[in-house]
This record gives C-alpha cells, sequence and structure tokens, in this order.
C-alpha cells in the first residue's frame, strides 16, 4: 500500500487517521502532537509529518480531551452597563483570541447570588480559568469554591494577596491631572468627586491634597467635595465652591460625568473653560468627555490595557506559573480643551 493509498478517502481527517500514517497507535500520535511523551525524535517527526501531509486539524472537543483543557475563560462582571467592563473584556479578548480561546461573559448585576451561580455553572463548563471584573476600583471579597480553578481579578482587585490581581494605578493617574494644572499655573484648585466611602475617590482626593500641599498650594474652597458619580452632582459643586471660593481657577474631577456637570454650570456662570476655570475629568469616556462644551481634558484608565494584562496573568496561571499579587497599569492624561 502506497502513502497515496493510506490518505483518507473522504470526511474529516482524524487523529486515528495520522496514527495510522505515521505508523504508530492513538496514543503515541496525541502525545507527539501536543509536544509530551518519551519517544525517539524520529517518531515524533514521523507524526508531524503525518499530521502536515493529511492536513491534521484537531477539533476543539479533541483538544479538550487530550490536553485536558476546554479553551474557553469565564468572565464575571458586576458591571451591567458595561462602562467599565467592556474595554477590559475587549483587552482581554485581544490577548486570549491568538490561543483561539473562547470568553462566556457571567453578569452578575452585583448580587451575590448570581455570582455563585455563575461560578458554579462556569466550574460545570470546565472552564480553564476566569476573570473578575466590576464597576468599581474597590477591592472586593475573592470568590468562593474555585477548586482551583486559575483566577485573575481586572479592576477591582481581590482582597487576598495570595491571589492574581490587575488594577489602574488610581494615585498616577490623580497625579497626572494635578501636576497637569498646576504645570498651566493653575494655583486655586477644587477637588469635586463621588461618594467618600468609595476607594477611588479617597485616594485620589488624598493624593490631590498631598501634591497641592507639597506645592505650597491648598485646595479651593478648603476641603474635598465629596457627593455623586453624576451631572447633577458636578453642577451643584460647581456652584458651591464659586460662592465659597470665587477665585477657584481650576477643577479637578472624580469622573467625566461630574467634570462634564462642573462645565455646564461654568459656562452659565459665564466662567470661560479653560480661559478662566480649567476642568479635568477622569475616565476618559468618550459618550461624556466628547460631548462636554468644551472636551474634556481627562485621565484614561487604560482599562483595555488592565484586561489584556489580566487575560496575559490568567494564562500563566492556567500554565502552572501564576504571580499572586496585585498589578498596577499607568493611566494616561488626554489633554483636550478643557485645560
Amino acid at each position: 500500500m502506497t502513502e497515496t493509498d493510506r490518505r483518507p478517502s473522504a470526511g474529516r481527517v482524524t487523529l486515528a487517521d495520522v496514527a495510522v500514517l505515521a505508523g504508530v497507535s492513538v496514543g503515541t500520535a496525541s502525545k507527539a502532537l501536543r509536544g509530551g511523551g518519551r519517544m525517539r525524535p524520529e517518531t515524533r517527526q514521523r507524526v508531524l509529518q503525518a499530521a502536515q501531509r493529511l492536513e491534521f486539524q484537531p477539533n476543539e472537543q479533541a483538544r479538550s480531551l487530550l490536553g485536558g483543557r476546554t479553551w474557553t475563560v469565564g468572565l464575571i462582571t458586576t458591571d451591567g452597563i458595561g462602562r467599565f467592563s467592556t474595554p477590559v473584556l475587549l483587552g482581554a479578548e485581544d490577548a486570549l483570541g491568538a490561543g483561539r480561546i473562547s470568553v462566556l461573559l457571567c453578569d452578575t448585576r452585583g448580587d451575590a447570588i448570581r455570582e455563585r451561580h455563575y461560578v458554579e455553572t462556569l466550574l460545570a463548563r470546565r472552564v480553564d480559568g476566569i476573570i473578575v471584573t466590576g464597576r468599581r476600583t474597590d477591592p472586593r471579597p475573592p470568590l468562593q469554591g474555585l477548586r482551583d480553578v486559575p483566577t485573575v481579578y481586572a479592576l477591582s482587585p481581590s482582597t487576598d494577596p495570595a491571589d492574581t490581581s490587575v488594577a489602574s494605578d488610581d494615585e498616577g493617574g490623580a497625579r497626572l491631572a494635578v501636576e497637569h494644572l498646576i504645570a498651566s499655573g493653575r494655583r486655586h484648585i477644587a477637588h469635586v468627586s463621588g461618594p467618600a466611602h468609595h476607594a477611588a475617590a479617597e485616594r485620589r482626593a488624598g493624593l490631590t491634597q498631598d501634591l497641592l500641599g507639597r506645592a505650597g498650594y491648598e485646595l479651593s474652597g478648603g476641603q474635598v467635595y465629596f457627593g455623586d458619580w453624576s451631572e447633577a452632582w458636578g453642577r451643584r459643586a460647581a456652584r458651591t465652591v464659586l460662592r465659597a471660593a470665587p477665585d477657584t481657577d481650576a477643577f479637578f474631577c472624580g469622573n467625566d460625568q461630574i467634570a462634564r456637570g462642573v462645565a455646564d454650570t461654568l459656562r452659565e456662570e459665564g466662567r470661560g473653560v479653560p480661559e478662566d476655570i480649567a476642568v479635568v475629568g477622569y475616565d476618559n469616556w468618550d459618550i461624556m468627555a466628547l460631548a462636554a462644551r468644551p472636551p474634556l481634558t481627562t485621565v484614561d484608565m487604560n482599562l483595555n490595557e488592565v484586561g489584556r494584562i489580566a487575560a496575559l496573568r490568567l494564562l500563566d496561571a492556567i500554565d502552572g506559573s501564576g504571580t499572586p499579587g496585585v498589578t498596577t497599569v499607568p493611566c494616561r492624561l488626554v489633554v483636550r480643551d478643557s485645560a
């Protein structure tokens, strides 16, 4: 029988076909194609040549059975709107796509019961790993009942230092904003942010006060203005600051919604932006930042990169070389017309 005679006559080429052509068992063919097992170099080469000659492509089910993997990863998020989880997901998919790994998205809507349900569902589907993300940068408790499934926390780091987490550098982002305002000659800078109990608001406020103090300045209005992550709060806060400190020449805002609200009030009060008062936001949310008048200078949290690095950390963990602790991803300042 010639080599041509031994080619499959029809249908999909199987691992058994490769084994027959190479003159080895199916098990040996499997090990050779996965790069594992002990065998003579010429045997491995014969299997690889047979697979190439037959244009053998293992299906995903076969890869799972042979390699002990399902080539799927779960992504659990608490961010139902997708404002933060979507960029993280896209970054993760960019990193995972090269390995032909599928991502199963699970939205818990911030509900603990849903979260437990999705963990059990993903475990039942034998995912190779899990990425956990959310809409806040506050540390979160680790998932329960994982049964040693590799897990990485993105944006919202785990409270367990033994876990692997990837987070945006909140303090570094605040530093970029404040130093930009100081460098542009602003000396009376107000800080308007979200709820004081949110880790992001607390960290950014603390660093803002510290940086201004080191430069010899104080917060305009004498305090941090904590409130909601909303345009409405930005509008109210701007009026409060202008009454308390009419000489305010800049606002550093905790997010772009607040910054857009501040800019609206300044315009209504006849204050030019940035001629009279500069405004800097946070998040670089295009819907807000580009629609503001004028378009906002803002801090980009680099969420795509957070997702990409989280996926790479997960691949390392799946391969048995995971690294515990928190990796921080630098932010960047996007300069537009407001400051």
